[in-house]
């Protein structure tokens, strides 16, 4: 048998005393002696309860001074109304439990329970509601990047239409028919968005189908005279188109308000300053060591093209662009107007045809 000459000496390990109440206090003790013991404790925890209340006032003012900072900041700078009002309730409700934590520890209450069973709480409820966390924040993405926004012609998850309200959980999007559309915010910040309305100008294209021995060239003349007597489509670049919109929205608007004139705010030598400064080009930030590349306009003028020699007919491309807002009518439009006006010009639109040959051959004698 082993014998165990070394034993490891028994260590005494203190009992943890906890502080007395006031009741094992006053126990045991005189009439003067316990009034005196209560009478403190009173005016102890009055004096706490005091600095309770007035750290709870000043930190309810210093909340309402952040939440109207906040407020201001981002209504500048025009955050979405949704996802304001969520941030600023979210900054509310946070503030106002912590205060409270340290309203309560100030009195002297243990303030590790609660803060263990709302983070228990809080673990619980994200478990049980991460779907749901996953759209809100793909929402916020969505609202803070602006991949699309509120009027918007999108396609995404299969659905196309025109984006009717950007929601902290889903947006609704109404189709061509009118159907309303609800899509997970979680599923859109995660996926391939194809916004039609992103960019100002688009282009349009059309196939014409025409008849064998047709003159291509003369074809090609007649389809551009066609694109380019639409006023709505660009005819050479984007940026002239655009200041000849700008100039024909104000001739209209001058012309629905006759009555309103512009203020002449400076004299007319300034007037010229400012015109000939505008005039003259902006020059670039050029470093020694670099080249100096100056961007150029990009031609965007309409074009036709050969495609395709098909079975019974030539196919042509015709290409033009235009603001996004005219598309559909311009696509529309112009159909029709090939439609009818090439077969007026002399241009033939082919039918599907077949070529049968048959050879006769008398049966043999028999």
């Amino acid at each position: 048998m082993l014998q165990v000459d070394n034993v490891l000496p028994a260590v005494d390990v203190p009992e943890v005393k906890t502080g007395p109440s006031i009741w094992e206090q006053v126990k045991g003790m005189g009439f003067e002696d316990a009034m005196t013991t209560v009478t403190n404790s009173l005016v102890s925890f009055c004096f706490k309860l005091l600095i309770a209340i007035v750290v709870f006032y000043l930190g309810k003012f210093l909340i309402k001074r952040i939440y109207g900072l906040v407020y201001n900041v981002m209504t500048k700078r025009q955050v979405d109304a949704s996802l304001t009002t969520f941030v600023l309730s979210l900054i509310r409700i946070t503030l106002y439990f912590v205060l409270i934590i340290i309203a309560i520890g100030i009195l002297g209450v243990e303030t590790s329970s609660f803060i263990a069973i709302f983070a228990s709480a809080g673990v619980a409820v994200g478990m049980a509601l991460s779907g749901t966390l996953q759209n809100f924040a793909g929402g916020v993405l969505i609202l803070l990047l602006k991949p699309y926004k509120v009027g918007d012609f999108i396609e995404v998850q299969g659905y196309t239409g025109t984006v009717k309200s950007i929601q902290l959980f889903n947006t609704v999007i109404n189709t061509a028919d009118n159907k309303a559309i609800i899509v997970p915010n979680g599923a859109l910040s995660t996926s391939s968005i194809n916004n039609y309305s992103l960019e100002d100008y688009r282009r349009v294209d059309w196939t014409v189908s025409l008849a064998y021995g047709t003159d291509f060239e003369s074809a090609k003349s007649a389809i551009l005279d066609i694109v380019n007597s639409d006023v709505r489509t660009v005819r050479k670049f984007i940026e002239d188109d655009i200041a000849y919109r700008e100039k024909v929205a104000e001739e209209k608007f001058r012309a629905e308000h006759p009555d309103v004139q512009q203020e002449k705010k400076h004299g007319w030598l300034w007037r010229m300053f400012h015109k000939t400064r505008k005039a003259l080009p902006e020059a670039p930030d050029i470093q020694m060591d670099q080249p100096v590349s100056i961007p150029q306009k990009v031609e965007r003028a309409p074009f036709v093209g050969l495609q395709e020699m098909a079975d019974s007919a030539i196919v042509l491309v015709v290409r033009a662009w235009t603001h996004s807002s005219n598309y559909w009518p311009v696509f529309y439009d112009l159909n029709r107007r090939f439609y009818t006006e090439l077969p007026q010009k002399g241009f033939e639109f082919p039918f599907p045809q077949l070529d049968v040959h048959m050879n006769h051959q008398e049966a043999p004698n028999t």
